[in-house]
């Protein structure tokens, strides 16, 4: 729970803000999870237990489909507002066939957080990497956040599945590298979004306090 309300809620109501989003599909394969997503009016895709990433999920719980863009919204964001999702499809490059997202590191500490993924992309707006750490020496390469949600077009959806895990994603834990390394082009599109992500329950409070602040500059 988030300041009363499920952590999953929060980020399915953000999803369901943006008018550029055709549907909302919440993909699990815990029954748990399916029966709460239910109980506040969201349509549920059951999929197998088996998968090695979320990206995975996704295109088990999207195929006969129909859409130009599919965007995996991750559940732990509880920010997450339909506006910020209606700026990441508006810069969408059809150019690419994957796209995410990044924003400034907040302090020079996060280059050794390994939870704060840091991501360095050229001035095309070109993904060149992915890490969960960094020295101060390389921190104007790896001066961005990566934001854990993807936009795929369908059939680099498909052929992203296809492939088989990567060293560096097995090496780091991120499943964008299943990508890089076997020459898809990522897109990076560097937007302004603060992110608290709920990882364990310490970052609870973190959130709540986020949302609170968030409240307090709408009303004004």
């Amino acid at each position: 729970m988030i300041a009363g309300k499920p952590l999953l809620q929060w980020v399915w109501e953000g999803a369901c803000q943006s008018s550029a989003i055709a549907k909302v599909l919440i993909a699990t394969d815990d029954l748990r999870i399916a029966g709460l997503a239910t109980k506040f009016g969201a349509e549920v895709k059951m999929t197998r237990s088996n998968h090695p990433s979320g990206t995975d999920r996704i295109a088990e719980a999207v195929l006969g489909e129909k859409a130009d863009w599919i965007l995996n919204i991750q559940g732990d964001e509880p920010l997450i507002e339909g506006s910020f999702l209606s700026q990441i499809i508006q810069g969408l490059n059809p150019s690419f066939g994957m796209a995410t997202v990044a924003t400034p590191l907040s302090s020079l500490s996060d280059l050794n957080k390994p939870d704060v993924v840091k991501v360095a992309f050229d001035r095309t707006g070109k993904a060149v990497g992915f890490r969960r750490l960094a020295s101060a020496e390389d921190a104007a390469t790896w001066s961005h956040q990566h934001i854990g949600i993807y936009a795929f077009q369908p059939a680099t959806l498909q052929q992203f599945v296809g492939l088989q895990p990567s060293p560096g994603e097995i090496r780091e834990r991120l499943e964008q590298l299943r990508a890089l390394e076997n020459g898809i082009a990522i897109q990076v599109l560097p937007l302004t979004f603060v992110s608290v992500g709920v990882d364990t329950p310490g970052d609870v409070p973190r959130a709540e306090r986020a949302l609170a602040e968030r409240a307090k500059s709408v009303s004004k």
